[in-house]
């Protein structure tokens, strides 16, 4: 039996303008469902013994992602979420990247490519407490279906 599993290690969120260059947003802590499932639609009918129903639309939440906050960086966001008020940008979620030693990982998407539309709204800091990391949130309303692709 072959069981193939990874690691959330080198996960990126990465932006495009023309949903063909990607570059990446910022180093993220977590990342969330990347689809949803779909509503049923009703079909029983007087005569049916049981319900019936057919897949319908798939549910699409926020995108919802936390990362580290650092000033510059909260500025980058504001900036990119200011500029998505007038159109969608491309999101991607990337598994998979290569390191070389003493640098940070680069995406590669090797293990995997979620590709969205979507707006960005501003980031927020996120609550604290004693002895903790500060933290900001990014929120991407989706505009499209998640496509998935592999790259490398």
């Amino acid at each position: 039996m072959s069981y193939n599993a990874s690691s959330t290690y080198k996960t990126f969120l990465m932006h495009s303008t023309d949903g063909t260059t990607y570059t990446k947003v910022i180093d993220i802590k977590d990342f969330p469902d990347l689809g949803g499932e779909p509503e049923t639609i009703d079909t029983t009918t007087l005569t049916d013994a049981m319900r019936t129903s057919v897949l319908g639309i798939q549910e699409a939440e926020n995108f919802v992602f936390n990362a580290n906050y650092d000033p510059t960086q909260f500025q980058s966001l504001v900036t990119l979420a200011t500029a998505d008020e007038t159109a969608p940008s491309y999101y991607s979620v990337w598994f998979g990247g290569t390191e070389v030693s003493g640098s940070d990982p680069t995406p590669t998407g090797s293990l995997g490519k979620f590709d969205f539309k979507g707006t960005m709204a501003k980031p927020f800091v996120t609550g604290g407490g004693v002895n903790e990391a500060r933290s900001m949130q990014i929120t991407i309303a989706p505009a499209s279906p998640v496509s998935f692709s592999v790259g490398g």
